[in-house]
């Protein structure tokens, strides 16, 4: 494989003008720099965002549903599962150990299946209840991605999902929200 850097980054020749021989060539600095970083305008780092939805779990709604794509299984804190109304007669007992963000390996408290509705499909889904806090109320992991059958992209913020046979996308509230104050359009 070879690899051709444009001509802006070609090393000068030691009289400070480039040489014949390297007319097309250039050489890769690996020497320390000096690095400046600028923060992102709004639009350009919209992708650094987390995905979050809003949905019903058992006909309750539900906000901050953090949609992540690096997460194997849907997660529960131990807060939310209270706030269902749920009690320890309705976990599901599992020997399951999760590795948290900071990897610390936690055992689950427990298994719950509920009926989660995104949009306008409603899945049984399998969460692991868990002791730790967390930014969201639920975590939606590859589990509930793949069995959706859906395109989660932080990019867009947005989801595509399929509906029977046509492709259908959902977008967060956060993003309707970006609305320009004197037009009736809605920027996402």
């Amino acid at each position: 494989m070879v690899f051709i850097l444009p001509m802006e980054f070609m090393a000068p020749a030691s009289d400070g003008e480039m040489s014949d021989t390297e007319g097309g060539m250039a050489e890769l600095a690996l020497d320390p720099m000096p690095a400046t970083f600028e923060k992102p305008e709004e639009k350009k780092h919209r992708h650094l965002k987390a995905l979050f939805l809003k949905g019903l779990v058992d006909g309750r709604p539900i906000t901050k549903l953090l949609v992540d794509g690096g997460a194997v299984v849907n997660i529960m804190p131990y807060a939310m599962f209270r706030k269902l109304g749920r009690g320890e007669e309705d976990l599901i007992k599992t020997d399951m150990m999760l590795k948290d963000f900071e990897g610390n390996v936690s055992p689950a408290r427990g298994a719950l299946y509920i009926d989660l509705t995104i949009g306008s499909k409603t899945l049984p889904t399998t969460f692991f209840v868990v002791n730790g806090k967390g930014s969201y109320n639920l975590l939606l992991g590859h589990d509930w991605i793949h069995a959706n059958c859906c395109i989660p992209s932080t990019m867009h913020q947005c989801v595509i999902q399929k509906i029977l046979w046509r492709w259908s996308t959902l977008i967060p509230l956060s993003a309707l929200l970006q609305s320009t104050p004197n037009s009736g359009v809605v920027r996402w």
